[in-house]
C-alpha cells in the first residue's frame, strides 16, 4: 500500500531486499496494523452496549472479553498468520491474488472461483468506505470525555480531517508514510501500558483468558448472541490487511510485528478496559478514554486521531491497489493512474476512486453521526470477505499445496464455522446500517460483471468481423502497397487477428510503413513478470513483425520502456519516427444483444468513461493515431 518499495528477505516470499527486517517490521506497524490497532477505541464498548442492563455486569465483562481474546487468537493468529499468509501468489496477497492462484490451479479455470474473487474485491471496497468514517469518528469522540460541552463539534471536526485526508492523496503519501510506523509503534506502546496499568484495578480479569467464560456467556445469552458477536467482531476488523499487504513487507515482518508488539498490546488493553469497567461500571460508555487520567486525555485524543488517520490512509491506498489489480485483470475499465513517486511504482493515486470514496465517507458521517451508529454498518463486508478467503484457501490447500481432503477439511471446517457465525451475526445488523457496504459491494460487483460480460460480447463481435493476420500478411506480400519511412505499431487485444486499426489504415491511407509491428499486451496470472520473460517477438517478413508483451497484474503497463528492452532481441526503430495506431470504438446498444438493454447502456457508459489507451500504456501522445469505428453489441 504505502511502502511497496520495502521488500522482504523471507525465502518463502522470494522478494529482493535492500533493507533489514527491523525497518520492515516498523513499516508494517503503520500500514498493516492501522485498522485492527484502532479497534480498542470502540470494539469492547459496543459489545458492552449490547448487553447493557442485562444479567450480571461482571459475567458480561468476563464473557465479552473472553470472546474478544479468542476471536483475536483464532481469526488472526490461527487463520491469517498461520495459514492465509502462506497462500501467496509469487509473494503477493489479497483477494484477487488468492483468486488468481486458486483459479490457475484447477484445469478449466472454473468461473465460480472468479465470481468469489469479484465478490471479495467488491466487499473490500464496501469496507473501504466505512473504515475512515468509523475510525476518525471514534477518535474525535474523545472530545466528549475531555470537554462534553464541545460534543456538537465532533462531526464538523471529523469531516474536516476526512476532507484533508482525501485532498492530500494526490500529492502522494511517501513523506507522511515515513512517520506512520513510529506513530503506530507509540500507539501500540500506549495501548499496552495503559491497559497493563488498569489490569491492577481487578487482576482477576486475567481469568477471562479461559474460553469457558466465552462459552458460558454465549449459552446464557442466546437471545443476545447475534448482537454481541456482531460487536465482538469489531475487534478483528483489519485482519484482512495482513494478507493484502503481504507483497509489500513479506510474511516474516508481519508475523514478527503481530507476536512481538501488536497482539500483546491489544490483549493488555482489552484486559485493562475490562478491569477498569469492573471497578468503574459508570464509565462503560467510554472505557477507552475514561481509563486515562485527566492530564493524559487530550494527548490520547490527539494520538488516537493520528492513529485513525493512518488506518484510513492504509485502506484508501489498499483500494487504489485493488482497483489497479482489477483493471489489469480486465475486471474494471481503465482509469487514470497517477504515480506520486518517481522511485516507487506502488505509490499511486486514482482520481475516480478517490472521489468515489470521499463522497461515500462524507455521506456516512453525515448520516450516522457517531461511531456507535456506524458500528452497525461495519462488519458485513469484512466477514463476507473473510468467508470467501476461507473458501479460496481450501482450494489452494487441495490443489496448490496438495493436501489430502481430510487434512484440508479438518483445518478449514472450524474456520468456516467461525466465519459463518460472525457473518450471520453481522447480517442481523443489515436494517440498522449493514445495507451500506452491501449496497456498495453490489454496485461494484454489478460493474465488474457488466464489464466482463460486455468485453466478452465486444470481443466476439470484433472477432466475427476480423480477418486472420496471416491472411492479410500473405495478401500484402503478393501485392505490396507503397511504403513510407518509419515504424508503425498497431495495438490489438487479439493476438491472432489482424488489428482493426491496420485494416482501416490501409483502407484510408493505402500505404504501409517500412516496418510494421502488431503489438498485443497480455496480463499474466502472476503479479510480476521478469524483463527476460516480458517479450515475445516473431518476424513474419521484412514488413511485418508480431510483438507480445506480458505484464504482471501488479505492474503498471509501460510500453515505451518495454520497447527499449525489445532492442536486445533485434528490433530496431526510432521512437521519434514511430507511430502508434489505435482503434477507438463507438459502442452502440442492440435490443437483441447478449445483455439486457439497461446493462448494455451501463457497459457503454463504463467504456466511455474509461481512460485512454494512450495514458494507460504510457504512449507518447504526439505519436498516437486513433481510428474510429462503430460496433453494435
Amino acid at each position: 500500500m504505502t511502502y511497496p518499495q520495502l521488500r522482504s528477505e523471507d525465502p518463502e516470499i522470494g522478494h529482493e531486499t535492500s533493507r533489514g527486517t527491523a525497518p520492515l517490521v516498523l513499516a508494517a506497524l503503520g500500514v498493516v496494523y492501522g485498522d485492527i490497532g484502532t479497534s480498542p477505541l470502540y470494539a469492547f464498548r459496543e459489545a458492552l452496549h449490547a448487553t447493557a442492563g442485562l444479567g450480571s455486569h461482571r459475567d458480561n465483562v468476563f464473557g465479552i472479553l473472553s470472546l474478544i481474546v479468542w476471536a483475536l487468537t483464532v481469526v488472526v493468529t490461527v487463520k491469517y498468520v498461520t495459514f492465509v499468509l502462506k497462500a501467496d501468489n509469487h509473494g503477493e496477497g489479497g483477494t484477487l491474488s488468492l483468486m488468481t492462484l486458486a483459479r490457475e490451479s484447477i484445469p478449466g479455470r472454473p468461473l465460480w472461483i472468479m465470481v468469489l474473487g469479484v465478490a471479495g474485491a467488491s466487499l473490500f471496497l464496501g469496507d473501504a468506505i466505512i473504515t475512515p468514517a468509523i475510525s476518525v469518528l471514534s477518535a474525535v469522540e474523545g472530545i466528549q470525555v475531555v470537554a462534553p460541552a464541545l460534543s456538537h463539534w465532533v462531526v464538523p471536526i471529523t469531516l474536516t480531517i476526512i476532507a484533508i485526508l482525501f485532498i492530500i492523496q494526490r500529492f502522494g503519501t511517501g513523506g507522511v508514510a515515513a512517520v506512520f510506523g513510529p506513530v503506530m509503534a507509540v500507539w501500540f506502546a500506549v495501548l499496552g501500558i495503559s491497559g497493563g496499568i488498569h489490569i491492577l484495578d481487578d487482576p482477576a480479569i486475567l481469568g477471562a483468558i479461559n474460553p469457558i467464560h466465552a462459552i458460558q456467556y454465549a449459552g446464557n445469552n442466546v437471545g443476545l448472541a447475534i448482537t454481541v458477536l456482531g460487536a465482538v467482531f469489531l475487534a478483528v476488523t483489519g485482519a484482512e490487511a495482513l494478507y493484502v499487504d503481504l507483497g509489500h513487507f513479506g510474511r516474516r515482518p508481519i508475523v514478527i510485528a503481530w507476536f512481538v508488539l501488536v497482539f500483546p498490546c491489544l490483549l493488555l488493553n482489552y484486559f485493562g478496559q475490562g478491569a477498569f469497567v469492573l471497578a468503574n461500571p459508570d464509565m462503560a460508555s467510554h472505557p477507552f478514554f475514561g481509563m486515562h487520567p485527566d492530564w493524559a486525555r487530550v494527548p490520547i485524543v490527539c494520538l488516537a486521531t493520528a492513529a485513525t488517520v493512518i488506518a484510513s490512509q492504509a485502506v484508501i491506498s489498499g483500494a487504489y491497489s485493488l482497483v489497479r489489480q482489477a483493471m489489469h485483470l480486465n475486471l474494471l475499465p481503465r482509469m487514470q493512474i497517477l504515480h506520486t513517486s518517481e522511485t516507487h511504482s506502488g505509490q499511486i493515486f486514482i482520481p475516480q476512486v478517490n472521489s468515489f470514496l470521499f463522497v461515500f465517507v462524507v455521506a456516512l458521517v453525515l448520516y450516522f453521526r457517531s461511531s456507535s451508529g456506524l458500528s452497525a454498518a461495519y462488519g458485513i463486508a469484512v466477514t463476507g470477505e473473510m468467508l470467501i478467503t476461507s473458501i479460496l484457501l481450501f482450494v489452494v490447500m487441495r490443489h496448490v499445496w496438495n493436501w489430502k481432503m481430510l487434512t484440508a477439511a479438518a483445518v478449514i471446517a472450524p474456520l468456516l464455522l467461525i466465519d459463518t457465525g460472525f457473518f450471520a451475526a453481522n447480517i442481523a445488523k443489515f436494517p440498522d446500517g449493514g445495507w451500506v457496504p452491501i449496497t456498495v459491494a453490489l454496485i461494484m460487483g454489478l460493474m465488474m460483471q457488466t464489464w466482463i460480460s460486455g468485453r466478452r460480447l465486444l470481443a466476439a463481435r470484433t472477432r466475427a468481423d476480423e480477418i486472420p493476420l496471416r491472411s492479410i500478411i500473405d495478401r500484402l506480400a503478393q501485392k505490396k502497397p507503397p511504403t513510407v519511412p518509419g515504424t508503425a505499431i498497431f495495438l490489438t487485444s487479439d493476438v491472432e487477428g489482424a488489428p482493426t486499426a491496420l485494416l482501416h489504415s490501409l483502407k484510408h491511407y493505402k500505404v504501409l510503413h517500412e516496418q510494421n509491428i502488431i503489438l498485443s499486451v497480455v496480463t499474466a496470472a502472476t503479479p510480476f513478470v521478469p524483463d527476460d520473460d516480458k517479450i515475445f517477438l516473431e518476424s513474419f517478413n521484412p514488413l511485418f513483425s508480431r510483438l507480445v508483451i506480458t505484464f504482471g497484474y501488479m505492474e503498471t503497463p509501460n510500453i515505451p520502456r518495454v520497447l527499449a528492452l525489445a532492442r536486445e532481441l533485434g528490433l530496431t526503430f526510432d521512437i521519434m519516427s514511430t507511430s502508434f495506431f489505435l482503434s477507438r470504438r463507438t459502442i452502440l446498444p442492440s435490443k437483441k444483444g447478449g445483455m439486457p438493454f439497461w446493462q448494455d447502456r451501463l457497459f457503454i457508459a463504463l467504456a466511455r468513461n474509461a481512460g485512454t489507451a494512450t495514458d494507460y500504456f504510457g504512449l507518447p501522445s504526439g505519436r498516437v493515431v486513433e481510428l474510429g469505428l462503430q460496433t453494435v453489441i
